[in-house]
């Protein structure tokens, strides 16, 4: 019987292996990235340029706890949920925005 006891654990330590791949590999980025979104979005300032997850650019007119005041280039005002800010748009000397 202690035949079997001992090819269990090989396959236990396989399982821990995979799991800690997976872990570096796919769980821990997507922490980090969820961090740095949830920093940037606390960071927005009135007069920000960004882009909203809807693809629309605009520059930020006014902020509350949870929502975000846009103005876009038409000139409309357009009210946002905070957390559809994907990010900031930096302005190179090309005039491009990158972001």
């Amino acid at each position: 019987m202690e035949g079997n006891s001992l090819g269990i654990w090989p396959m236990v330590i396989f399982l821990v292996a995979i799991f800690a791949i997976m872990y570096f590999l796919m769980i821990r980025p997507r922490q980090k990235q969820l961090k740095q979104h949830e920093e940037m979005t606390k960071e927005l300032r009135v007069g920000d340029k960004v882009i909203i997850a809807g693809g629309i650019y605009g520059t930020i007119e006014s902020l509350d706890e949870d929502t975000v005041i846009l103005k876009i280039e038409s000139g409309a005002t357009m009210r946002v949920a905070r957390g559809s800010v994907l990010g900031k748009q930096d302005i190179e000397e090309s005039g491009r925005g990158v972001f």
